[in-house]
């Protein structure tokens, strides 16, 4: 297998002689390709997408896996899911090879062990109803492949990200391949391997979660009141969606017991908690069709 993700960059061959300006520059206009090269997977990314959520309809979960710089972006884009969309810390899982420790530092041969990959997959109870992203930039890493064959044993969705030419396997369902070039820094997949898996992540966790109902409009209609600037901003979405103003705004959250919908459905409706939330229950925990109906 050519793996491009290890080959030389030429226009980057004297990169210490450069000065600081110029490697910049450099840097840059290699990350420019990063979005062109996504968009040609656009059509294959929506294709996992409508797999995830109907997966996740049926109360499936999402797990990204992978080694290094690729399972520490599961990691991050898996742990922003709760607080921006309100959802379960199980329903969207990233697996480091080597666990916890790895997202700090180097694990040694962690990402070399198919077994390792396998083990987790059995761990985590994986079944039919939910779906396997595996991340590897190179795509050669044993244990993604090893937590993808078992995950496909086991009738969940699979899929692969990589950023170099890879063969399809009986045991991936969606092969997500991006073309980037070799990196700046030879090897050095961090660079722009890891930022397009960052937005390709990006992409997959967002729409998955609009289409299940998280977002109304533009706006985080689930997000957790963690702090006061998301206190504060609980507060303009409910003052917008329900047109109301910042007192009955936050008497409605306070009644919600902090939660945005059912504050959105009380300032709107004048409903009292128990029929607000049975009426969001009714309609799939979904503003739109209440909003639309009423």
């Amino acid at each position: 297998m050519d793996n491009i993700t290890e080959k030389q960059n030429s226009k980057s061959e004297k990169l210490n002689q450069l000065n600081s300006l110029d490697i910049l520059n450099l840097i840059n206009d290699e990350d420019s390709k990063i979005t062109s090269s996504i968009k040609k997977n656009i059509p294959k990314i929506n294709f996992l997408i409508k797999d995830i959520i109907k997966k996740m309809k049926n109360n499936g979960r999402l797990f990204y896996i992978g080694c290094g710089t690729s399972g520490r972006l599961g990691v991050l884009d898996a742990s922003e899911c709760p607080p921006t969309f309100g959802v379960s810390k199980d329903t969207v899982q990233g697996l480091i090879a080597g666990g916890d420790l790895a997202l700090k530092e180097s694990v040694e041969n962690a990402e070399d062990s198919s077994l390792d990959g396998l083990k987790i997959i059995k761990e985590k109870k994986v079944s039919k109803d939910d779906t396997i992203i595996g991340i590897s930039a190179s795509g050669s890493a044993k244990y993604v492949h090893g937590a993808l064959k078992e995950a496909k044993k086991r009738g969940a969705t699979t899929a692969i990200i990589s950023c170099n030419n890879i063969n399809n396997r009986k045991y991936f369902d969606h092969l997500i391949i991006v073309i980037l070039g070799p990196e700046v820094i030879t090897g050095s997949t961090r660079m722009k391997a890891g930022t397009a898996t960052k937005m390709i992540l990006n992409m997959i966790s967002t729409t998955v979660m609009i289409k299940l109902g998280h977002v109304y409009n533009n706006l985080m209609v689930d997000l957790k009141l963690k702090n006061k600037k998301l206190f504060n901003r609980a507060l303009s979405i409910i003052m917008k969606i329900a047109k109301v103003d910042i007192e009955v705004a936050k008497k409605s959250l306070s009644e919600s017991k902090g939660n945005i919908k059912i504050a959105i459905v009380i300032s709107k409706f004048s409903n009292g908690f128990h029929e607000a939330e049975k009426l969001l229950k009714e309609n799939n925990n979904s503003l739109d069709g209440i909003l639309k109906s009423k």
